[in-house]
């Protein structure tokens, strides 16, 4: 799934790994000269993600039980990707 969007946030991917959930956020700069992608993912756009996750897992789930989920990012420097698994 693709682009989750509510209110409160966006989710850029949604995927499974195995039975886990994965919400991943993709961040893409043309370097790393102010910091980089994966730097890019501020405490608040931590905030804004695990919101937009509750609201997902809200309307996926119903009132059932949540299941194992993690946040992933996926930041992209020019060429370079790097996948970064339960970044936050």
């Amino acid at each position: 799934m693709r682009n989750f969007r509510v209110r409160v946030g966006e989710l850029d991917l949604v995927m499974t790994d195995g039975d886990q959930l994965v919400f991943v956020e993709v961040r893409k700069r043309a370097s790393d000269r102010f910091g980089g992608a994966a730097a890019s993912v501020t405490p608040s756009k931590q905030r804004r993600v695990r919101r937009a996750a509750q609201a997902f897992l809200g309307t996926a789930r119903g009132t059932g039980a949540w299941p194992a989920f993690r946040f992933d990012v996926v930041a992209i420097e020019g060429a370079r990707v790097d996948w970064i698994p339960a970044a936050f």
